[in-house]
């Protein structure tokens, strides 16, 4: 209330024009659906990425759609459309805001994907026609193929409506594949659990950690990380390599779309941390990680 209706009345608001967005390549689509290619992630925009790790292929919180509901417009096009897409094993959703979980995407997917929520999303995706949908606790684990999905804890929240809120759990995910592991951590504010992350998976080869919607501080600190304490908690997790996620699509606060990635890249320069890599995707932009 105080954020979105009073300050604005007030004058004390102040929402940054948004600005260019993130920059968009042409996605490889080639190499998207060459399975030769052990290890990989695609980013799709915002929090969206299609990976490919052991040859399997995971998509994460997609999002192809123009608008996240009727108010925070669509600034880049996303990297891959639903008919780009190579056949997709498992599809992984980190909480219920429509930014992650977005109707329309889920609604242009196979029903015979293998899905995993954490708890009390299942049924939205049974009541879909979803055929293999698994609900997880914090720390519960499922086997896809060679993989192990972990769901983890986070600093966050959830609600669709009006009557739901924190009705259903929310988190990040750590895929374990073949000796290395990624971690995409969803939506999450600052706090301890992310060394416990790294403490429990030392193997961490990936985090893809959000960077934006932090303005203004006062609100969304509970709620986000800004870029200089996701820089920290890929530090806490003791990744080698950071892909910073969440900014440069939906003006979803009140910063302009590029302004985190120019904060994380100022940090990284400070910081220069030994052996690590900063990779700031396009979006349609594909990693490499193994061949």
């Amino acid at each position: 209330m105080k954020w979105g209706i009073l300050d604005r009345l007030s004058g004390e608001r102040r929402v940054a024009p948004p600005g260019p967005g993130a920059p968009r390549v042409a996605p490889d689509l080639e190499l998207v659906h060459f399975l030769e290619v052990r290890s990989q992630l695609t980013w799709i925009g915002h929090a969206s990425f299609l990976c490919c790790l052991d040859g399997t292929r995971i998509l994460i919180d997609p999002n192809f759609s123009s608008r996240v509901g009727a108010v925070y417009p669509r600034h880049v096009p996303p990297g891959l459309a639903p008919g780009d897409l190579p056949p997709i094993d498992l599809l992984l959703i980190t909480h219920s805001h429509p930014d992650h979980l977005d109707a329309p995407s889920i609604r242009a997917l196979s029903r015979r994907i293998q899905v995993a929520v954490p708890l009390g999303l299942g049924s939205w995706f049974s009541r879909r026609g979803f055929m293999s949908v698994r609900e997880l606790d914090w720390w519960d684990t499922v086997t896809v193929e060679t993989l192990k999905v972990t769901l983890t804890p986070a600093r966050h929240w959830s609600r669709r409506g009006i009557w739901d809120l924190n009705r259903t759990l929310w988190g990040g995910y750590v895929i374990e594949a073949s000796g290395t592991a990624v971690y995409h951590a969803g939506d999450s504010a600052w706090f301890d659990g992310f060394a416990e992350i790294g403490r429990r998976f030392p193997n961490l080869s990936v985090a893809m950690l959000p960077i934006g919607a932090y303005s203004p501080a006062w609100f969304m600190e509970h709620n986000h990380l800004n870029p200089e304490q996701a820089g920290r908690a890929f530090l806490a997790l003791g990744a080698r390599h950071f892909v910073p996620m969440h900014w440069g699509t939906f003006q979803l606060t009140d910063e302009p779309l590029a302004e985190p990635a120019e904060r994380i890249r100022s940090w990284w320069d400070e910081q220069a941390p030994d052996g690590k890599e900063l990779h700031l995707m396009a979006v349609g932009e594909t990693l490499v990680l193994r061949a």
